[in-house]
């Protein structure tokens, strides 16, 4: 990727002072290490009449995939391919855009220590980026750039091969700029308009992306005609986050036009007094939906089978009806973080023989976890490889034999809901994978059937008439009470019992 910023002097003012703004010498090569590969800044020319700046950007395709890495498994058969066979290395998109505000960050801000008085100052400037991805042609460049105030706005489409014209043009345009701006401003327009034009953005789109919006286009993005435009593309096209900056937007115009500060138009709320209902995080409510599970059961002795940081240990600790908890788990971290947020060292004697933190695998048959009243596996067998699921089956259903276990798991149809998580992605990296309500439902009651249980199914969250709840939870309850567990191995006869490698 590559752009360059030009601009030409005068008697009163020397070009290179263009290395002042941009905080980079212009007698120095220099590199920049980014999250997506190098940058590199140099001048190809600086002189006192003219001087240019350019940025290269040279994206490492396997760091990108590498940083993608958390987004979960699975997807298109041809997505793993298109990650290292791409334009990303050539085209202008949001990775320039980052770079520009890594690189040129104090520029973007519009400080100058050595010579405060120069940002402040209209400079004449050429923009030129070789390819840029254009999602609606030269048309949308000039309804984009037009109105902010540049003398040219040239979008020269790029032909998809110069070898075969008739094939057309591609959807690459050459831009170049020109006209008497800030740089600041400049810089500003370009970091946000780059995705927008490209209307992708190879990085996460947080709620926080709004704030960074809002930063970088004052001044110019709340009068702008396309506004709503702007934000639906930067902003990955969630709906709430464009509503969000827009409305932000339209108080800002307001406020302009008014001659107020936006935070005196917006004082309908009372902010130290805050009197909307705010929604129960799904934490607590699968929490929730366990205890009164474990309740309806009567449940008194009970295992929290990967407990990781101990929430569900400490609010069972909290009622006397639970008299023995064991909470579980293969992190040994975890465990530690768990006994800091129970304070195991400063509970008392009654309270501390009610509670037992142990180091396992599910993997494994474990003589510990016998005879208990239930069991609780919240949100993990997720984080199982699907083959390691029947030796998971196996050590609890048909080893450890609770007369209750409760499973909940993610619902992945309720994912489109999830305005911020891009679609095809899971909610957590570490998951191997995430069911549908009918693939849960082909898991559990098989597994309910081979070792003697009924099972019911309780959704846990708001319960969306298209696409079921944001999690899922089976209700195990044993009907066969042998004790025999040799009758519930049909289907683990290769399974690692104690001991055994898995």
């Amino acid at each position: 990727m590559f752009l360059t910023i030009s601009t030409t002097g005068s008697p009163e003012r020397s070009a290179t002072d263009l290395g002042y703004l941009l905080h980079k010498h212009p007698g120095k090569t220099q590199a920049f290490s980014t999250s997506h590969g190098t940058a590199h800044v140099f001048y190809p020319e600086a002189t006192a009449e003219r001087c240019t700046a350019a940025l290269l950007l040279e994206v490492d395709p396997v760091a990108l995939v590498r940083r993608g890495q958390g987004k979960g498994r699975g997807g298109a058969p041809d997505a793993a391919l298109a990650q290292y066979v791409n334009d990303r290395p050539y085209a202008a998109s949001s990775l320039l855009a980052v770079a520009l505000s890594g690189v040129f960050r104090t520029a973007l801000k519009g400080q100058c220590a050595l010579r405060p008085e120069l940002p402040e100052r209209a400079l004449p400037l050429r923009v030129e980026i070789p390819v840029l991805p254009a999602r609606g042609g030269a048309a949308l460049v000039h309804r984009l750039f037009d109105p902010l105030g540049w003398d040219l706005v040239q979008a020269e489409a790029l032909p998809l091969d110069e070898q075969f014209p008739e094939w057309g043009d591609s959807r690459y345009v050459r831009l170049v700029l020109e006209g008497e701006l800030r740089l600041a401003d400049a810089l500003r327009q370009l970091y946000v308009l780059l995705p927008v034009l490209d209307d992708a953005k190879h990085y996460w789109v947080a709620p926080d992306e709004v704030d960074k919006l809002l930063r970088a286009g004052d001044g110019w993005l709340a009068a702008h005609p396309e506004n709503g435009l702007i934000s639906s593309r930067y902003l990955a096209r969630h709906k709430r986050l464009t509503q969000d900056a827009v409305e932000r937007l339209e108080l800002v115009r307001l406020a302009e036009a008014d001659g107020s500060e936006v935070e005196e138009l917006d004082n309908a709320v009372d902010e130290t007094r805050d009197t909307e209902e705010r929604p129960v995080p799904l934490a607590v409510q699968r929490r929730e939906a366990i205890l009164a599970a474990l309740r309806a059961a009567g449940a008194q002795r009970v295992l929290d089978l990967g407990c990781g940081q101990g929430q569900l240990v400490q609010a069972l600790l909290k009622d006397p009806a639970y008299t023995e908890i064991v909470g579980m788990d293969v992190s040994v971290r975890a465990l530690n973080t768990a006994a800091r947020r129970l304070r195991l060292e400063r509970l008392g004697e009654r309270q501390s023989s009610r509670v037992t933190l142990l180091q396992g695998s599910l993997a494994y048959t474990d003589k510990r976890l016998a005879g208990y009243d239930a069991a609780v596996l919240s949100e993990v067998i997720e984080h199982l490889d699907p083959e390691r699921l029947p030796a998971l089956e196996y050590a609890v259903f048909g080893s450890a034999r609770p007369r209750t276990v409760l499973v909940t798991t993610p619902n992945v149809e309720y994912n489109v809901r999830w305005e911020t998580l891009p679609a095809g992605h899971v909610r957590h990296g570490d998951h191997r994978f995430e069911w549908t309500r009918e693939e849960f439902r082909a898991w559990a009651g098989p597994v309910a059937a081979r070792h003697g249980y009924e099972v019911a199914y309780v959704p846990v969250g708001d319960d969306d008439p298209e696409v079921g709840p944001p999690t899922q939870m089976a209700v195990f309850t044993q009907t066969d009470t042998t004790t025999d567990t040799a009758t519930h191995t049909a289907t683990a006869t290769d399974t690692p019992k104690e001991g055994e490698a898995a």
